[in-house]
């Protein structure tokens, strides 16, 4: 095994998984405290509903099209396992299945969670025409009168589910590789926020909903990377 194939395990890596996870989460949390989810709802909809719901550039580019580009980029990931081209043949064949699996990891999380979720889309609220009652997606079991299954956001996840695509180069002892991982890291992360916002302005999503997505994918992804990509440690 080489010292790259280490490199999620060492101390400084999982220091620094460990501390991206963490302002996630806490940027999740004190957007949750700050109730500021139904003021900004407000702003895109009313008692007729979302006036942007069925724009064509929101639902039809951003939604539709932009989701059928990411499971395209998920089939050329795992091409890319076998039969590396570019900035993928310096990634060793561990380290880009660890990444292929993170990203599957991630999408599976956020699926299993709006599974099991009660929680309604904003535009099933009856403050926007619905029949729902707004209800924190905290206050787990109680149903609020719409068909739930809308926490956390799906649409966000198949962006950001691809923060995987950073790992090989953003724990690599490599400086130069480093900054690498940091652009890759950026870019992905503003197209969640892109997903997670055009969402959010067609009322199908809370704010909230991307930020708790961002950390879920992150961490579901960060540690099925660490446990796949090199020498298993105690968490």
């Amino acid at each position: 095994m080489t010292a790259a194939d280490q490199a999620p395990s060492s101390p400084w890596s999982r220091a620094r998984g460990w501390a991206i996870s963490g302002v996630l989460l806490a940027l999740a949390l004190l957007w949750d405290l700050s109730g500021w989810d139904l003021q900004v709802m407000q702003w895109f909809g009313s008692e007729q509903g979302f006036a942007l719901r069925n724009n064509w550039w929101l639902s039809t580019v951003m939604h539709a099209r932009a989701q059928q580009l990411t499971v395209l980029a998920f089939v050329f990931v795992l091409a890319m396992v076998f039969w590396p081209l570019g900035p993928f043949k310096s990634v060793s064949r561990r380290q880009r299945v660890a990444t292929l699996l993170a990203i599957t990891a991630s999408v599976l999380a956020v699926s299993i969670l709006k599974r099991i979720s009660l929680t309604s889309c904003p535009w099933d609220l009856s403050l926007f025409g619905g029949a729902a009652s707004y209800i924190s997606h905290w206050q787990l079991g109680v149903r609020d009168g719409g068909g739930g299954h809308c926490f956390p956001s799906g649409h966000a996840s198949s962006a950001l589910s691809f923060l995987a695509l950073s790992f090989p180069a953003l724990f690599s002892p490599d400086p130069a590789r480093q900054s690498q991982g940091r652009a890759l890291l950026l870019l992905v992360g503003v197209l969640g926020l892109v997903f997670g916002l055009t969402q959010t302005v067609r009322g199908a999503h809370y704010p909230s909903h991307t930020l708790w997505t961002a950390w879920i994918c992150w961490t579901t992804g960060w540690l099925s990377y660490r446990w796949t990509a090199g020498k298993p440690t105690p968490v």
